[in-house]
C-alpha cells in the first residue's frame, strides 16, 4: 500500500503530465505537421469520419448511423475501425482524434459515461489503437467542436470561447486562451446535465429536469410527437408529411416545416430557443465569455432558434444595461466542426509519433544495422 507521501508524488507527477499536455495543445495549431488527419465524430445518432487537412479543409468524409445504444461498446468501435481503414485505403493517413459523445477523463483516454451510447469507463483510445497503426486522440465532442470553431470557424480570434452543441441532447465546452478547460477529472463542460426544471423531464443521464430535456433534438421530437399523438389541431400540416406516422417525425422534419412556415414547428423551435437562451445567460453569469458558438445538427434551424435564443439571453441576463453582451453566433462549420477540430487536435500527437519513429529507427542506425533514416525534411502540406 503506498504511504500518503507517495500518493502526493504521484498525483503531483500525473499534475505535471496535465500541464505539459495543455502546453502543447496551445502551440499545436502553430507547430504540428502540415499532414491529413482522420476526425470521428460520435453521436448519439451518427457517427462521422473525414480526411482534413492542416487548413481545416475536409478532403473526403463519411457518415452512418450510430449502432443501437442497446449494443455493446465494441460495435460502435467496429463501425470507428472500418471507417478509418476505408479512409485510410485512399489516404496517408498519420494520426487519428476522436471527439466522443460523453465524459473522457482527465488523460483523454476513457470514456467514463455515454448518456446515449453504451460505452461505461470504456478505454476507448486504447482499443481502436489496439487495432488501428497510428496514434489515436480521444476527447469530448463538444471540446472538439470547440477546438475547430476556434481554428477556423466562428470563434476566430476569441480568447474566451464557449461552445453549445445541440445535437441529440446538450454538449458545451470552455476555451480560453486557446487551451480547452476539461477540468480536474477532465468532464468540464457538461452543461446539458444542469438542472432547469426541478422534478422535471426524466434524462438519460438518471436525473430529471436538465437543461437539454428543453433544449435538444431529443426535446424538440418529444413535443412534436406528443401534439401529434394528441391528435391537436396544430399538428395537422406534420401529421400529414409522415402520413399519420408519428413515429416517423423527427427533428430535421420539424425543422424543415418550420422554414416552409408551418406554424406548430416555427413555435416549438421558438420554445426551444427561449430555453435555450436562458441556459446561455446562466453560462454567462458563471463564465463571461466573449462568445457563445452554437452548433450541432439543431443549430441548423438557424434564426428560428437562435433568434429566440438571443431575445431570452437580453432578458435574462444578470446585470443587463449595465455590463457587455457576449455574442451568440451560429457555428460556421455546422455539424463538421467536431470532425475539424478532433482531426486537428490529433495533429500533435501525429507529431509524437512521427519523432518517435525516427528515434527508434535512429538507435537501430547506431546499432550498425542497414536501416534507412526517415527524412528530416518537413512534409509537404496536403
Amino acid at each position: 500500500m503506498s504511504t500518503y507521501r507517495e500518493r502526493v508524488h504521484q498525483g503531483s507527477a500525473r499534475a505535471t503530465v496535465l500541464r505539459t499536455i495543455a502546453t502543447r495543445e496551445r502551440r499545436s495549431h502553430l507547430s504540428a505537421p502540415r499532414v491529413p488527419t482522420v476526425g470521428i465524430d460520435i453521436g448519439g445518432t451518427k457517427v462521422m469520419a473525414g480526411v482534413v487537412d492542416a487548413d481545416g479543409v475536409i478532403v473526403e468524409r463519411l457518415r452512418v448511423e450510430t449502432p443501437d445504444k442497446s449494443k455493446s461498446p465494441q460495435v460502435v468501435e467496429d463501425v470507428i475501425a472500418e471507417l478509418v481503414l476505408d479512409l485510410s485505403d485512399r489516404h496517408d493517413v498519420h494520426a487519428v482524434g476522436v471527439g466522443a459523445a460523453g465524459w473522457v477523463d482527465a488523460d483523454r483516454s476513457r470514456v467514463l459515461f455515454a448518456p446515449h451510447l453504451a460505452w461505461r469507463n470504456e478505454p476507448l483510445r486504447d482499443a481502436l489503437a489496439a487495432r488501428l497503426a497510428v496514434p489515436i486522440m480521444v476527447d469530448n465532442d463538444a471540446n472538439t467542436a470547440a477546438w475547430g470553431e476556434w481554428r477556423f470557424g466562428a470563434g476566430r480570434g476569441e480568447d474566451t470561447l464557449v461552445m453549445i452543441t445541440l445535437g441529440t441532447g446538450i454538449g458545451g465546452a470552455i476555451l480560453e486562451d486557446g487551451r480547452i478547460k476539461r477540468g480536474k477529472y477532465g468532464v468540464a463542460g457538461e452543461f446539458g446535465h444542469m438542472q432547469a426544471v426541478p422534478g422535471g423531464h426524466r434524462c438519460p443521464c438518471g436525473n430529471r429536469g436538465c437543461w437539454e430535456q428543453y433544449s435538444s433534438g431529443n426535446a424538440l421530437v418529444r413535443e412534436a410527437r406528443e401534439l401529434a399523438a394528441a391528435e391537436s389541431p396544430v399538428a395537422h400540416g406534420i401529421l400529414a408529411r409522415v402520413d399519420g406516422r408519428i413515429a416517423d417525425i423527427t427533428g430535421p422534419l420539424v425543422t424543415e416545416l418550420a422554414r416552409e412556415g408551418d406554424p406548430m414547428c416555427v413555435e416549438l423551435l421558438a420554445d426551444m430557443g427561449q430555453w435555450l437562451g436562458i441556459g446561455i445567460a446562466n453560462l454567462a453569469a458563471a463564465l463571461d465569455p466573449g462568445c457563445f458558438v452554437v452548433g450541432g445538427g439543431v443549430s441548423e434551424a438557424d434564426d428560428l432558434l437562435l433568434g429566440p435564443a438571443r431575445d431570452a439571453f437580453r432578458r435574462q441576463l444578470t446585470g443587463r444595461g449595465y455590463r457587455p453582451e457576449a455574442r451568440i453566433e451560429r457555428a460556421q462549420l455546422g455539424t463538421d466542426a467536431g470532425m475539424v477540430g478532433a482531426a486537428d487536435l490529433a495533429r500533435l500527437i501525429a507529431r509524437r509519433f512521427r519523432r518517435a519513429n525516427r528515434r527508434r529507427a535512429e538507435r537501430i542506425h547506431r546499432a550498425g544495422l542497414e536501416v534507412p533514416l526517415p527524412s528530416r525534411r518537413r512534409p509537404a502540406g496536403p
